[in-house]
């Protein structure tokens, strides 16, 4: 797509009050995007927008916007990725609401994944979640699925991880652009990632990680992929939102059961209670519901994460504190002040690379 077209919809994009079902219709009815800011010249679209919007679409603060962040995207080596180009996700393209431009950090052409899976869940995952997802990529791998998530502790963090071990390509959307990593403790992923599946997001670079913004891209992750699975989610939260925008895209949801007294599994069970997902207790079961059959494509090539071979900050506390004795989590937390989300996520890193195990009972012990 040329540069000025895309100039033109991604300040249509950026419009406040005009979201992406609209600006859609606004480009259908004129033919492009180029052609409806042409067309205010003989205030032709009053009748679809009011005044007051009409002024701010067609203003110069922000078309310069406009053209100052793609410019700023093509300086940074990020791609554009149009709504009617043949490089925007396949699967994306059928949601109403899906934004006319993702920007593109790493990974390759992501309509070359016949197989794509979102993986979701709560940032405080228990190792039975993190079994479950470990043992669900692995089952998964001989079908060379891409495995989306959202780049957020425990679940999706795990998610991307285990792809990686398993040789599977991975992409995170994110929640804000790309000036910045969140959260901060994930940048030493970050360039295995782009090597990998790479990042997508719909946000100019320097837009923050607001919490309205998770929403939004929750659509993305619920959109993008064939199906979404839910690992582990208490009774309300963003993985539970993207089940239902998985739902409302006639996508296929699976959810991994859990205890009724546990806290964390108590979302899952009400999705399976209410129809909104299907039961799942391995990977077996997903391959089998979705009727997946062994890929004859070559698998696309993927870059091998790198050997982790220093520890620092949290991760360098928890592995010297289990010198002596093993410990459970939450003894961990409190005897070294980081919060049980942050120390969850440090031992899933140690377990990864070797240097920790987790015992019956939830003991952590070094190796």
């Amino acid at each position: 797509m040329n540069f000025k077209e895309l100039m033109y919809a991604l300040a249509l994009q950026e419009a406040k009050g005009v979201g992406a079902i609209t600006a859609k219709k606004l480009i259908s009815i004129y033919g492009s995007a180029t052609q409806l800011f042409e067309a205010h010249q003989e205030k032709r679209i009053e009748k679809e927008v009011n005044l007051k919007l009409f002024q701010q679409l067609f203003s110069k603060a922000s078309l310069a916007k406009a053209e100052k962040e793609l410019n700023r995207a093509v300086s940074k080596g990020l791609k554009c990725l149009y709504y009617q180009d043949e490089n925007y996700p396949k699967d994306l393209l059928n949601c109403a609401d899906a934004p006319l431009i993702l920007f593109q950090d790493g990974g390759g052409d992501f309509n070359q994944y016949q197989k794509v899976i979102s993986i979701v869940g709560t940032r405080n995952m228990s190792n039975y979640g993190r079994g479950f997802c470990a043992e669900l990529i692995a089952a998964v791998k001989e079908y060379q699925p891409l495995i989306v998530s959202g780049y957020a502790f425990g679940v999706d963090i795990c998610a991307h991880l285990e792809a990686l071990k398993n040789n599977l390509p991975t992409t995170a959307v994110l929640a804000h652009g790309f000036a910045t990593v969140y959260p901060n403790e994930h940048k030493r992923f970050y360039q295995e990632m782009k090597e990998s599946g790479g990042f997508l997001s719909e946000f100019i670079y320097d837009e923050p990680p607001l919490r309205n913004n998770f929403l939004k891209r929750n659509r993305i992750v619920a959109g993008i992929s064939q199906a979404t699975i839910v690992v582990e989610s208490a009774s309300k939260g963003g993985s539970l939102v993207t089940a239902d925008i998985a739902n409302s895209y006639h996508k296929d949801v699976f959810a991994l059961p859990g205890r009724t007294t546990d806290v964390y599994s108590k979302g899952c069970n009400e999705l399976i209670k209410n129809h909104k997902a299907a039961l799942i207790t391995s990977g077996e079961d997903l391959i089998a519901q979705l009727g997946w059959k062994k890929s004859t494509i070559k698998e696309p090539k993927i870059v091998q994460p790198q050997l982790f071979v220093d520890l620092e900050g949290g991760e360098k506390e928890i592995y010297d504190l289990l010198a002596v004795n093993a410990m459970h989590a939450d003894e961990l937390s409190r005897t070294s002040g980081i919060p049980i989300y942050k120390v969850s996520n440090f031992i899933f890193q140690l377990e990864l690379k070797g240097l920790i195990q987790v015992l019956p009972g939830k003991l952590i012990k070094r190796i």
